[in-house]
């Protein structure tokens, strides 16, 4: 178990739990680089669509796709995030009461080298084992050579993505955001590259090519921030004994803390093998619409967890100071704000579906029939994206207390025990958007067994109070798709629909909630109100 330290004085590293205004301009900083982020991934997404639409090509390169997306979970969002962060916090603490070597150098040099070996090995058996591999995730798949092309592309992601997170991971915890937030951007302008460029000529290699690409640029877009964080502390020289030390804390984080994480990373990412593998034998697009549906779909859960990201390593940073009121009311805070996000955003989902793929994808190879195809699909992954947000939000309060926490692993298992389950008895009925349904199952299960056991943990959430607030929240979101739904269909034409729509569900999910008292709308209201008081 992690020793617990009083507060100490502060470092030459920013505080982040100090300073609101500090927190808020790293949460401005990350909100506008993540909008980039997913404008450039629907561009992307965009630009595939209109060059392949969605047929047995395309199921064959999403099928490859998999790697880079169980390599973001485990390597750049959660899994390496979550051992890393609360690492490097613990050695910024650390740092603040030694005059002798640099914990957060030696942190590095017992890790990095090993991490390295280990991503290139793994990415070289990804590609000697890719045929295997495809056999395994889409069997009866009709290109299942050009998946295994694909597949070996993709594949050297596993590296790059690896230290991607690393570096992500070791900046966030000097608190530096800039660059982190920018990689997803350079990612997906290698993509965009190489598909303007090869798109006709290499087909659907083309973007596997990308994701090779961008994984490089993820790279090079924080090596300048890397180098002037690290720059900043000259190495002293250690002592034996310290070296020893030094090395005990870095092999036990390797052996009690990856393998909770690691299993809880790929069991939430297996959701999406699971959803493959059902589809593999539904007709031709079906995992094309399933997805496009999940990248449209999941926008407000990326657009909520963004607060998150910024405010994960000041948790780590309380709980590692000992401070874990600031904590708890910290995660507190992050569930409410990031449900509000996801709420509004799976509002205008459910009610304007066709209308966002309409003017988003329909074009080219992307015909009516996929339109409405991925539309069925997308409401049925919205009914899923507060469970999705919540276990986002709940994790990360878990995996900062660098212990051993097996639950997170434990509850994710039951909720895709719960998914499989439900995905094999309702794909034969409703087809893609049962296997949508059923992931939506799982998650919130998983999200809802989290909420249950943060109340027993050292942050200790009040659970009876934010189950109580969400409830409110999903009140207000049944209100703002009411009034979206109506609003959107009141136009044929799909933009207007979507202004009007988006528009009214925002302005009726506030008013809502600010009548059911949600706290964050008290506050946010309380300066209007008194005012307006004033003013009498």
């Amino acid at each position: 178990m992690t020793k617990i330290v009083p507060p100490l004085a502060p470092t030459n590293t920013p505080e982040l739990g100090t300073s609101g205004r500090l927190l808020a301009r790293a949460a401005l900083l990350t909100a506008g680089l993540t909008v980039a982020g997913a404008l450039l991934g629907l561009l992307r997404d965009q630009a595939f669509a209109h060059y392949f639409g969605a047929d047995t090509d395309t199921d064959a390169f999403l099928v490859a796709w998999t790697v880079p997306e169980v390599a973001a979970t485990l390597l750049i969002e959660d899994g390496l995030a979550f051992v890393l962060v609360p690492a490097f916090s613990l050695a910024l603490v650390g740092r603040a009461r030694r005059t002798g070597p640099d914990p957060v150098r030696a942190l590095v040099a017992a890790t990095l080298p090993r991490l390295m070996l280990a991503l290139a090995g793994g990415g070289a058996v990804l590609i000697a084992a890719a045929p295997a591999m495809v056999a395994v995730l889409a069997p009866g798949l009709p290109r299942a050579d050009l998946a295994v092309d694909c597949t070996r592309l993709t594949a050297t992601c596993v590296f790059t993505f690896g230290l991607t997170g690393y570096c992500s991971a070791a900046l966030r915890g000097h608190g530096r955001f800039l660059a982190p937030a920018s990689i997803y951007v350079a990612y997906n302008v290698g993509i965009i590259a190489l598909l303007l460029a090869l798109g006709r000529a290499w087909g659907v290699r083309a973007a596997a090519a990308g994701v090779a690409l961008g994984g490089v640029l993820m790279i090079l877009v924080q090596l300048p921030a890397l180098w002037r964080s690290w720059r900043d502390r000259e190495p002293a020289v250690a002592l034996p004994a310290a070296r020893r030390a030094d090395r005990g804390t870095a092999q036990a984080l390797r052996l009690a803390l990856v393998a909770p994480i690691v299993v809880f990373a790929l069991s939430r990412q297996t959701q999406v093998l699971i959803e493959r593998f059902l589809a593999a034998p539904l007709p031709a697009g079906a995992i094309s619409h399933l997805n496009y549906a999940q990248k449209v779909a999941q926008m407000p859960m990326v657009l909520s967890l963004m607060l998150c990201t910024v405010t994960f390593p000041v948790i780590a940073r309380a709980l590692a100071a000992g401070d874990t009121e600031r904590a708890r009311r910290r995660v507190e805070s992050d569930l409410i704000v990031a449900g509000t996000i996801v709420l509004v955003g799976a509002s205008v989902v459910v009610a304007c579906a066709p209308q966002i793929i309409q003017v988003l994808f329909q074009r080219g190879a992307f015909t009516v029939h996929d339109t409405a195809a991925t539309a069925d699909v997308m409401r049925m992954y919205a009914l899923g994206l507060l469970g999705q947000t919540l276990v986002g939000v709940l994790a990360r309060s878990y995996f900062s207390e660098a212990r051993p926490l097996w639950f997170p692993a434990c509850a994710m298992l039951a909720g895709l025990a719960a998914t499989a389950v439900a995905g094999a008895l309702a794909v034969p009925v409703w087809g893609a958007p049962g296997i949508a349904a059923a992931n939506a199952l799982g998650i919130t299960l998983t999200a809802l067994l989290l909420l249950w056991g943060s109340g027993r943990r050292r942050t200790a959430l009040s659970v009876r109070w934010v189950g109580g607030q969400l409830a409110r929240l999903l009140v207000a979101a049944c209100g703002a798709t009411s009034v979206c739904w109506w609003g959107a269909h009141e136009t044929s034409t799909p933009v207007v629909a979507l202004t009007v729509g988006a528009t009214s569900a925002v302005v009726v999910f506030a008013v809502v909630a600010r009548l059911l008292r949600v706290r964050e709308f008290c506050l946010l209201f309380r300066p209007v109100t008194r005012k307006l008081w004033h003013a009498r």
